[in-house]
């Protein structure tokens, strides 16, 4: 007679199917029906490589997941009790989704004995409650579903267009038990393929681009998730194109030679689109950071290709001329292709690409002037340009923030290049509070990288308690507080057009320096316009979490000015 399987519970089945999808950590909070989801992990998971990241806040848990996403290009775990729990993970899986980042989201359900009984934090609908944010949402009502259940919730947020997916868990699927089973491998339950683009499209829009006199492209998050920088790079430089990028999309290329900046808030983009007669659109969905594709701004006369993995978003905000659906990188390699055998030789450079890089090189000395004065409090400016200067090359910058953010943006790759998946902003949902989570995402996701946030006032205090979670894990973050004493977007807003009815803008003087004692940080406020540099050093050399105050000037970018002019402040 074969020995009896040994018997097992929920959370085990759970644990043990999540390893097979090579999770490695797990940010949440502790509820009740997931005792025997922890009690798992103790007793055996972390041995086999997986592990609970305890946050503050469950938003936070879901901005630590997004950010190890973003950064590693593998779905982020984050969870929250039923009821309250799983009410709190909504603004961290609604950035996620609104970004188009793979998270998967995991909450348990009250025991089916007590439905509609007012049970304690029960009689939430959480499917319902998730649907908007989320691209498909799993209930698993016994133990026996759990793994098809995991395995399809990760293949379909990573498959096609990536975004979050739900999986709700009733407290009887976690606590049962069920005999020991083997688990196919992840690599069998889903495609792993690339999908190429229809070969006649492609054709055309090869001869789209070498035809072209003033061709450029444009390459938005989709570049990063099929790892596409490195052929979309040759193709602009075979051609000598100008590359300017979505918010999602910096550091689609490294290109010295053919980037011109980050979204419509760099001059060179917004000339570059407004006279380019072919356009590439590749991995971007012409959000507004684009300007939408709209005819205010872009070349009304002028060719639009667009290649994107989801049909839905080809032509979404603007018609185009040729539409390919498929993976980035197969695409663009199938689009380079077709290119060397219509010029045998790449184009050294063009009149179109030096006038672009003009524009580019006349906005940094512009900038470079306000980024040199001295001024007390410091210019905006300066701040972005001593962190810029300071960071390392290779550096995970992590931008929270209104008006600071856009001046972030104007310098985002003025000192040296951004490589592919580097750069963490919430930028869909405008999302404030992502900072100290994101920070945590990211170091654990990247130990080895210097992990640098520059953040608003406002925005920084959103999730601060989960400065103790960096604390705890020993995890040596630098964060740049830009302090202007407001909300300053907003104000930006006020002052432009309401006259400067200040109302609800202005935030009184915080200590964020004894905050940041207080949770055991290493922390100190800068005021000198030449002293951020070396407090920068301080702080990396403390190997703790750090946070580096720094009094600013009020002022208001041009890119808020643009968005105001566009209505969506």
């Amino acid at each position: 007679m074969s020995e009896e399987k040994k018997k097992i519970t929920g959370g085990d089945l759970l644990i043990k199917t999540l390893i097979s999808e090579n999770v490695k950590y797990m940010f949440g909070i502790p509820g009740g029906q997931f005792l025997s989801m922890y009690d798992a992990v103790y007793t055996w998971g972390r041995e086999h490589g997986i592990d609970t990241i305890l946050l503050r806040h469950e938003q936070a848990a879901a901005h630590a997941a997004d950010a190890w996403a973003r950064v590693t290009g593998t779905p982020g775990v984050c969870f929250g009790t039923v009821g309250p729990g799983a009410t709190h993970l909504v603004p961290g899986v609604g950035a996620a989704w609104s970004d188009n980042i793979p998270v998967v989201a995991i909450v348990p359900q009250t025991s089916r004995a007590y439905t509609d009984m007012s049970i304690l934090q029960g009689d939430l609908d959480q499917m319902t409650m998730f649907k908007p944010i989320t691209k498909a949402q799993r209930h698993v009502t016994s133990i026996d579903q759990i793994p098809r259940a995991v395995q399809k919730a990760f293949r379909e947020a990573i498959t096609g267009r990536p975004q979050p997916v739900l999986l709700e868990f009733a407290e009887e699927a976690l606590t049962h038990t069920i005999e020991d089973m083997d688990l196919p491998e992840c690599s069998l339950t889903r495609f792993s393929g690339r999908v190429g683009g229809d070969p006649d499209l492609v054709k055309d829009a090869a001869e789209a681009l070498t035809n072209a006199k003033k061709p450029l492209i444009v390459a938005g998050g989709g570049v990063h998730m099929s790892d596409a920088s490195s052929v979309l790079t040759e193709l602009a430089e075979y051609l000598s194109i100008p590359v300017g990028t979505s918010i999602m999309g910096i550091g689609a290329t490294q290109s010295e030679k053919c980037i011109l900046g980050a979204s419509l808030v760099a001059p060179a983009v917004m000339k570059a689109v407004s006279e380019a007669d072919v356009a590439l659109v590749v991995g971007c969905k012409l959000s507004f950071t684009m300007g939408f594709g709209d005819l205010r701004f872009w070349n009304k006369e002028g060719t639009l290709i667009q290649v994107d993995i989801d049909p839905s978003m080809i032509g979404k905000n603007r018609t185009v001329n040729i539409g390919v659906v498929g993976d980035a990188k197969l695409v663009l390699q199938q689009i380079l292709a077709e290119v060397k055998k219509k010029v045998t030789s790449p184009i050294a450079s063009s009149e179109w690409l030096d006038s672009m890089k003009a524009i580019r090189q006349s906005t940094k000395d512009s900038i470079a002037k306000k980024a040199a004065k001295e001024k007390t409090p410091m210019l905006p400016q300066k701040l972005i340009k001593e962190v810029y200067e300071f960071m390392d090359d290779d550096a995970i910058v992590i931008i929270d923030g209104g008006d600071i953010a856009v001046f972030a943006m104007e310098q985002i790759d003025f000192y040296k290049p951004r490589p592919s998946r580097s750069t963490l902003n919430a930028v869909g949902m405008g999302h404030l509070g992502t900072a100290v989570a994101y920070a945590i995402g990211a170091k654990l996701a990247k130990r080895d990288k210097q992990v640098i946030a520059i953040c608003g006032d406002g925005s920084f205090l959103m999730n601060v308690q989960d400065l103790d979670t960096l604390v705890r894990y020993e995890l040596p973050v630098v964060f740049v507080i830009a302090n202007n004493m407001a909300w300053g977007m907003i104000k930006s807003g006020q002052k432009l057009f309401m006259k400067k009815r200040y109302i609800d803008v202005d935030i009184p003087g915080t200590d964020y320096v004894a905050i940041a004692k207080g949770f055991g940080c290493h922390a100190e406020k800068v005021e000198d316009p030449n002293g951020l540099k070396a407090a920068l050093k301080r702080a990396v050399d403390s190997k703790k979490p750090a946070v580096i105050e720094v009094p600013i000037a009020f002022k208001v970018p041009s890119g808020t000015e643009l968005m105001g002019s566009m209505g969506i402040l």
